[in-house]
């Protein structure tokens, strides 16, 4: 199984978090930016925040026909509110959308009840992830992004503001809590496959 990104939506379209770590190839011109990165090793750079405080120079414009990080998170999210409505219009109320799978992807997703969009692009072998997000969501985004920012609030006697500034999700915990539930997840299931 590999991984290829992660991103994070909030509430008001933003992606406030965005993980790579493999290249994806696709038929013709590759649009994800380039990284030799595996999964077991970090990749700080490549953390973008929504506001654009923290994008790399390659994300800047589009160089060698790929789309910056930021443009290919507009995609991904497009992608996912236009196939999540259809599945709202044409199933029943019990029925969400959960993953699509392409030729050369497979992209999973999760919402949370706060309409957080969480979004896994793997490769087509992997299973249903809905429940890795879930995780996630639970013990690391709710545990160290929620809670800190609580935190940091009451200390300051601050009006929550979500993301304030485009600052995204910069929180060091929650990428070294992602980077090893990632590496152990993928570990689980390559034992279990």
């Amino acid at each position: 199984m590999t991984i290829y990104s992660f991103y994070i939506f909030d509430r008001h379209c933003e992606c406030i978090y965005i993980k790579q770590w493999h290249e994806r190839e696709r038929a013709g011109a590759a649009i994800r930016p380039t990284t030799s990165a595996s999964t077991t090793s970090p990749i700080p750079d490549k953390r973008v925040s929504a506001g654009g405080k923290q994008i790399t120079e390659t994300d800047i414009s589009m160089r060698n026909g790929r789309l910056s990080v930021q443009d290919d998170a507009k995609l991904i999210f497009g992608v996912v509110f236009s196939l999540r409505n259809m599945v709202r219009k044409l199933s029943t109320p019990d029925d969400n959308f959960i993953s699509y799978r392409t030729n050369n992807y497979k992209l999973h997703y999760y919402e949370t009840p706060t309409n957080l969009k969480f979004v896994m692009i793997t490769d087509v072998k992997t299973n249903n992830l809905r429940v890795v997000l879930h995780q996630i969501y639970v013990n690391l985004y709710v545990e160290y992004v929620i809670a800190r920012n609580l935190y940091v609030l009451m200390l300051n006697n601050y009006i929550a503001v979500e993301h304030s500034g485009g600052e995204g999700v910069a929180c060091e915990l929650f990428e070294l809590g992602l980077e090893s539930f990632v590496v152990r997840t993928l570990k689980l299931i390559e034992l279990t496959t």
